[in-house]
C-alpha cells in the first residue's frame, strides 16, 4: 500500500473514515471484553513531542502496546531536533527505524516537511492549525451516543483554533453544519478553510450559535503557545462561557464535548461539563480506540 499520512482531517475520504470508525467499534469492544488484539506485533511507533501532552501520549503509547507493538517517546529537548537537526533529516532517519510516526508540534509546516521526507505513515498528534485525531474521537463519540452525525448541527463556542479548523473539515466530509461563535479579534482565518466549505455559519452571539444544536463544544481560551495572551484573552472571551443557559438553547438531547484540559468557570461552567449532557470522559477515552484503529489502518491497510 502506498504511504498514507493523517496530517489533517481532509486527508481521508468518507469511505476511509467510515472504515476507521467501524474498526474503532470493533477494537473498543475487544478492549472492553479483554480480548487480545495484536495486529501490530513487531511494529514500532515513534512519538515525537514538541508540545506537552497527557491524552495524546497516553492514548498512542497505550494503544500501540495494546495492538502488540512498541512505542518510543521522543521529546525534542532530548533529541537532536532540539539541537537544530533539520526536520527533513530527522524524518529520514526515524522513518528507517520504525513503522509509523506520530508528531505533536507547533506550526503545521513542520509536520508537512516531516511527512514529505518520511518513508512511513505520519500522524498529526496536534499542530497549531489542526487537531484531527481529537475531532475523529469526537465524531466517533457522537455517533456512539446519537447515531449518524450527517445533517446535524455542531455549535463551536470560543477561539478559532486548531480544533475548530478540524471540525470545519470534518463537517465537509460527514456533511453536517457548524455554528461558529468567536469573539471579535479571534475570528476564523479564512486561509485555513477551503473556499468550497459552506458547512458553517458565523454567529456574533454565542447563545444564538447554540440554538437548535445537536452538539455544543468548546476548548480553552488560551491554547498552548499563546500563554502570553492569557490576560487579553480572558477579557475578550467574557460571555463565551458554555453555561446552562446556552445549553438550554440547544436541542433537548444535545451533547456537550470538550477536548480537555478544561478550566471550569472560564470556557465552561462546572454544572455543564459535570452535568448529564456532558460526554467528555467518553470522548477522552475514545482517543485510545480511534487511534488504535488509525494505527492499524495506516500500517496494514483495510483488513478483511
Amino acid at each position: 500500500m502506498a504511504i498514507k499520512h493523517f496530517l489533517q482531517f481532509s486527508d481521508f475520504t468518507l469511505d476511509e473514515f467510515e472504515y476507521v470508525i467501524e474498526r474503532s467499534r470493533i477494537i473498543k469492544r475487544k478492549f472492553k471484553n479483554y480480548e487480545p488484539h495484536h495486529p501490530l506485533v513487531d511494529r514500532t511507533l515513534v512519538m515525537v513531542f514538541e508540545k506537552n501532552s497527557t491524552r495524546t501520549r497516553l492514548s498512542f503509547e497505550a494503544g500501540m502496546h495494546q495492538l502488540g507493538g512498541a512505542a518510543i517517546y521522543l521529546n525534542t529537548r532530548d533529541s537532536q531536533l532540539g539541537r537544530g537537526e533539520p526536520v527533513e533529516d530527522a524524518a529520514q532517519v526515524m522513518s528507517r527505524m520504525c513503522d509509523i510516526i506520530m508528531v505533536r508540534t507547533f506550526g503545521h509546516d513542520i509536520i508537512d516537511r516531516f511527512a514529505a521526507h518520511s518513508r512511513v505513515p505520519v500522524i498529526n498528534g496536534l499542530t497549531n492549525e489542526h487537531h484531527p485525531c481529537q475531532v475523529l474521537a469526537d465524531v466517533f463519540t457522537y455517533i456512539e451516543h446519537r447515531g449518524s452525525i450527517k445533517g446535524k448541527t455542531v455549535a463551536w463556542i470560543g477561539d478559532a483554533n486548531n480544533m475548530l479548523y478540524s471540525w470545519l473539515q470534518a463537517a465537509q466530509v460527514f456533511d453536517f453544519h457548524v455554528n461558529v461563535s468567536t469573539p471579535k479579534g479571534y475570528e476564523i482565518d479564512q486561509s485555513l478553510v477551503a473556499p468550497s466549505n459552506t458547512n458553517y455559519t458565523f454567529f456574533p452571539n454565542p447563545s444564538d450559535a447554540c440554538a437548535g444544536a445537536d452538539l455544543v463544544t468548546t476548548d480553552v481560551w488560551t491554547s498552548m503557545g499563546y500563554e502570553e495572551e492569557n490576560a487579553a484573552r480572558l477579557k475578550a472571551f467574557d460571555g463565551w462561557i458554555v453555561d446552562t443557559e446556552k445549553m438550554q438553547r440547544a436541542n433537548a438531547e444535545a451533547l456537550f464535548m470538550h477536548c480537555l484540559p478544561a478550566h471550569r468557570g472560564e470556557e465552561v461552567a462546572a454544572d455543564v461539563i459535570d452535568g448529564p449532557q456532558s460526554v467528555v470522559w467518553d470522548e477522552a477515552e475514545n482517543r485510545l480506540h480511534v487511534q488504535k484503529a488509525l494505527l492499524e489502518y495506516l500500517v496494514l491497510g483495510k483488513l478483511e
